[in-house]
């Protein structure tokens, strides 16, 4: 799946506000509530359960939180930069200013896995993640993630 297809612009903060880890993951559930048409409440209790298990900070200065919705017809991801990187428990101990959420109906195991993997895998090159804290839109934060996304796919 191209990046580029489960990210909406319209679902891009590239300017979001910082705060703590919870402020951070309502921030996104709010934006995945709008996008996806389901309550911001859910989407972030499913989030919060999912950070419980362990957090999902790489590092790097990335997160890529996820989380199973009920009623979510396919996968879908939310991504933002935040102004104020934010502690996020990362394996780095470092703070978190880029974070891709991706979110799976709950059956699509397989597909969310193969997923987090490809988002893991553009997030770790490091001229891609320079590039995303430069764009100023959220057109331009999509065509790049689209872009590498088709190039690592190729």
């Amino acid at each position: 799946m191209n990046i580029g297809d489960l990210l909406d612009p319209r679902a891009i903060a590239p300017r979001a506000g910082g705060g703590n880890k919870r402020q951070v993951l309502s921030a996104v559930a709010d934006i995945a509530a709008r996008n996806f048409h389901l309550e911001a409440g859910d989407i972030l209790e499913a989030l919060l359960e999912r950070e419980a298990a362990g957090s999902t900070g790489l590092g790097n200065g990335v997160a890529i939180p996820h989380a199973r919705l009920a009623s979510l017809p396919r996968m879908q991801g939310v991504f933002m930069r935040l102004e104020q990187p934010t502690a996020f428990e990362s394996l780095d101990h470092q703070p978190v200013d880029l974070i891709f959420a991706l979110f799976a109906p709950p059956q699509a195991d397989t597909e969310h896995l193969r997923t987090l993997a490809r988002v893991s895998r553009l997030l770790r090159q490091g001229d891609l993640r320079q590039q995303l804290r430069q764009a100023r839109t959220a057109e331009a934060i999509h065509a790049l993630l689209a872009r590498e996304s088709q190039s690592s796919a190729a």
